[in-house]
């Protein structure tokens, strides 16, 4: 289960019991019981039925590179991309150490679980064993 997934769950059971005990507090107690009965039936229905869930959530990858300034990074990584990865996509480029690095943010999928640390060993002796980094894929959008 992805991180924001979980977290929209959690707010719904919070507006959820709020609606509930409104109902209540009205004194629409037989109410607030049927209501709560189905939606924790729909509730129920839909984490069983995994509604809503990424279909390749545990390979989707954010992936971190620092490079030198002096490698020119479009293309450096494509044949390491094209053994490890079923796709990839640059999305952002970033300056860092008073311009003498670039950061690269790439989104990723993996094409097996598992074979990350090779996935990096092999993109670490491409840039000069700088920084890297390898996170659960956040959805956009979904931040507070």
């Amino acid at each position: 289960m992805s991180g924001s997934t979980f977290e929209r769950r959690e707010i719904l059971a919070v507006f959820l019991s709020m609606a509930a005990g409104l109902a209540c507090g009205m004194g629409c107690v037989a109410v607030a019981a049927v209501f709560t009965f189905l939606i924790c039936l729909v509730y129920a229905l839909l984490s069983r039925s995994r509604f809503g869930e990424e279909k390749n959530g545990d390979k989707h990858r954010t992936m971190n590179i620092t490079v030198p300034e002096s490698l020119e990074y479009a293309g450096a990584f494509d044949d390491i991309f094209e053994t490890y990865t079923e796709s990839h996509r640059l999305v952002r480029v970033k300056t860092t150490g008073l311009g003498s690095l670039n950061r690269l943010t790439y989104d990723i999928m993996l094409r097996r679980a598992g074979e990350e640390k090779a996935f990096i060993d092999a993109l670490r002796c491409r840039n000069g064993n700088l920084e890297i980094s390898l996170t659960q894929h956040a959805a956009e959008g979904c931040e507070l």
